[in-house]
């Protein structure tokens, strides 16, 4: 019996060794945004999305421009309407008919680009690739390297003031 358990230590003592010596796979955003271009272009021609556009790297299309004239910049508020959905039109978040709050800056790269394209009462469909989004990490509901469908509806702008 105490053989067996010597056997049993040693063979989970070399599996954890084993596994410690393994390299992560290095991430590659380059590749990644190109597999992710491929899937949201089949995304776009299979939904059958008319103006779509692309903006630095950024899918989106503008559903109502907003009649707002301040530019929006990353230190400023923003008080939005949201859906996030998966391709597949899973709904992952969404703010529910309750606007939220947050600095632009504080969220992924694909709103930080996204957002500044419409003006306050503005509505835009954001796709975002997942190189502009979670890149290779897990979050919530969302899988690693997915890219995200989002629909903004700009609610207010609150303009950061500059200090003196």
């Amino acid at each position: 019996m105490m053989f067996k358990k010597k056997i049993l230590l040693a063979i989970a003592v070399l599996t954890i060794a084993i596994s410690a010596c393994q390299k992560e796979v290095e991430y590659d955003s380059t590749a990644q945004y190109s597999i992710d271009t491929a899937i949201i272009h089949k995304f776009i021609a299979e939904k059958k999305l008319i103006g779509v556009k692309e903006h630095e790297g950024l899918f989106y299309q503008v559903i109502k421009p907003g009649t707002g004239t301040e530019n929006i910049a990353l230190v400023d508020t923003v008080e939005v309407n949201y859906t996030g959905r998966l391709l597949d039109g899973t709904v992952f978040d969404s703010s529910d008919g309750t606007p939220i709050k947050f600095v632009l800056e504080s969220v992924i790269e694909g709103w930080q680009k996204g957002v500044p394209l419409i003006r306050q009462g503005g509505e835009i469909r954001l796709i975002v690739p997942s190189t502009m989004a979670y890149t290779n990490r897990p979050v919530g509901p969302i899988p690693a390297n997915s890219p995200l469908d989002f629909t903004v509806d700009l609610v207010k702008v609150y303009k950061q003031i500059p200090k003196k």
